[in-house]
């Protein structure tokens, strides 16, 4: 059995302490840091060792996990790390913008480090868990030289060179989530409104999203994929023009049962836009065309 590699752990949240957790319980050596020094408490006494700085922490291991709320904290945490980072392997799993994990692969590379910047697609529980995976962008080969550490956490899924693609993925998966929590919820107020309770809707929901994902009539996550890559929407037997009156009439319940109307409306006025600018004769995948074309 090949020794394990030793890992650093930068940042000590949530997610990052879970992170050093299951790298222990995985038999890899683990040096942690983090600004607050008392986070990495219940971690040494299972075994890792705290480093006096996040330099301190890079030098120590093979390679290092950087998790924390932002690339600000990063550059703070580091200051002006000399010649601590080079030669190094960085992984920082922390959110942002595609645009600020492009800056900071230049910081690295100006400080000799090589970094793979990750979006974790799982809450601190899922860690290491079944089902959890993590896109990562960035050179390959690094990836492919800590795969098997990194996989302790979750599945890795390349996603490219550009170090803005794995946030992007990461941020496009966290709308999908965001959104569909945020209708639900909505959706739920306007039930108990109604007088209906809270829990009514949960079960025809649940099979809903699990319909949607499928390949029944109702699998409409294949069926727009393949009309976007197409760029034919069907409208037969739904057009877009009957999808937009429905959307009115979801505002027109919102209102009625007294909730917030801000997202539904939103939404109304993006499913009106094609059916004024394109014509009656266009299907819901239409929709994707205005969301391409924003209004100035």
């Amino acid at each position: 059995m090949s020794e394990k590699k030793h890992v650093a752990v930068v940042g000590l949240g949530p997610m990052g302490a879970t992170m050093a957790e299951t790298f222990l319980k995985a038999g890899h050596p683990v040096t942690v840091w983090n600004r607050t020094a008392s986070k990495a408490d219940a971690l040494v006494a299972q075994g890792a060792t705290l480093a006096p700085s996040a330099a301190a922490a890079v030098a120590a291991a093979d390679l290092t996990v950087i998790s924390q709320t932002d690339y600000k904290a990063m550059y703070a945490s580091f200051g002006d790390p000399g010649d601590a980072l080079r030669g190094r392997v960085l992984v920082n799993l922390s959110s942002g913008s595609p645009a600020e994990l492009r800056e900071a692969a230049i910081w690295a590379e100006r400080h000799g480090a090589t970094l793979l910047t990750g979006g974790i697609m799982v809450p601190p529980p899922g860690i290491g868990q079944p089902g959890a995976y993590v896109h990562y962008s960035g050179p390959e080969e690094a990836l492919d030289e800590h795969r098997a550490t990194l996989a302790v956490l979750a599945e890795p899924v390349h996603q490219g060179a550009d170090h803005g693609l794995a946030m992007a993925f990461y941020q496009a998966e966290l709308y999908v989530f965001w959104s569909t929590l945020t209708a639900y919820m909505h959706s739920v107020g306007m039930l108990t409104g109604y007088g209906a309770k809270p829990g009514a809707l949960r079960r025809f929901t649940a099979k809903m999203l699990t319909d949607l994902a499928g390949d029944g009539p109702m699998g409409f996550v294949g069926h727009l994929t393949r009309e976007i890559e197409t760029g034919e929407y069907e409208y037969a037997e739904n057009t877009l023009r009957m999808q937009a009156v429905g959307m009115d009439h979801i505002v027109e319940t919102s209102e009625d049962a007294g909730v917030d109307t801000t997202v539904p409306k939103a939404l109304r006025d993006l499913f009106w836009r094609p059916v004024h600018e394109i014509g009656e004769e266009t299907g819901l995948g239409s929709v994707y065309e205005a969301i391409r074309k924003p209004q100035g």
